[in-house]
């Protein structure tokens, strides 16, 4: 059964409320209690949490996109409508703007600490941002396109990939997501080199979801004989 983009888009909104708040918002309450009080491996696997969580709740209605750079991924090689672009990115980006905003109002200034700021120069950090997303897409094409993956096996997959990713995020802040940087740039000010988190995550999802559509020419998902939408547990009903 089809499920109408309104309720698609509430569906990504949602998932990104709910990464932002457990991911980002894990820092966030790291510095409101004392530095140190989950460490950077307990905000890792907040954010495989929250995705877990996000995947299994939402995935059957709206793909469980949750990122502006995986819409766009999924989107560059024919695997998602242009007309459902816009509305999802827009879900994505409410969602974790009214997340990162709820952790302002409970938790005031401490909020900076969800900010993604480079502690490295911005042409490296754009670098770790690209190959960082570009390994993420690479494992969401693999799960969302072959059906000997199970639905539960492909959100472990996502998941696990985001919080091995947020172990190195000392960096960059390990973003690979648009709208996760966002909610909280708009919720603490903090906006310098932002750029980065938008241009690195969609150039490095784009590349790698053209690449890997070259290089499986062969498989009837990448060549477009199922036209379905993807999501990061395969096709939509659409």
């Amino acid at each position: 059964m089809s499920v109408g983009i309104g309720k698609r888009s509430a569906a990504e909104a949602t998932g990104v409320f709910i990464l932002v708040l457990i991911g980002p918002g894990a820092a966030v309450v790291d510095r409101f209690v004392g530095r140190g009080f989950l460490g950077p491996v307990g905000i890792a696997l907040a954010f495989f949490f929250a995705l877990l969580v996000g995947i299994s709740a939402y995935a059957p209605l709206s793909g469980a996109h949750f990122n502006p750079a995986v819409t766009a991924g999924f989107w560059s090689i024919g695997r998602f409508p242009s007309r459902d672009v816009v509305p999802y990115v827009l879900a994505q980006c409410a969602g974790a703007v009214a997340a990162a905003l709820f952790l302002r109002a409970v938790m005031g200034e401490a909020v900076i600490a969800a900010a993604t700021v480079p502690l490295i120069s911005n042409m490296r950090a754009f670098a770790v941002e690209l190959v960082f997303s570009a390994i993420l897409m690479a494992v969401i094409l693999r799960v969302s396109s072959d059906e000997r993956v199970s639905d539960s096996l492909a959100a472990v997959s996502v998941s696990a990939c985001v919080g091995g990713l947020a172990l190195l995020g000392a960096l960059t802040g390990s973003s690979m997501n648009p709208a996760r940087s966002l909610g909280p740039a708009v919720a603490s000010g903090e906006w310098r080199a932002h750029w980065i988190y938008w241009a690195a995550p969609i150039g490095g999802m784009v590349l790698t979801s053209l690449a890997s559509h070259w290089l499986r020419g062969d498989d009837p998902r990448a060549v477009g004989e199922d036209e379905r939408p993807l999501g990061v547990e395969g096709p939509l009903d659409d």
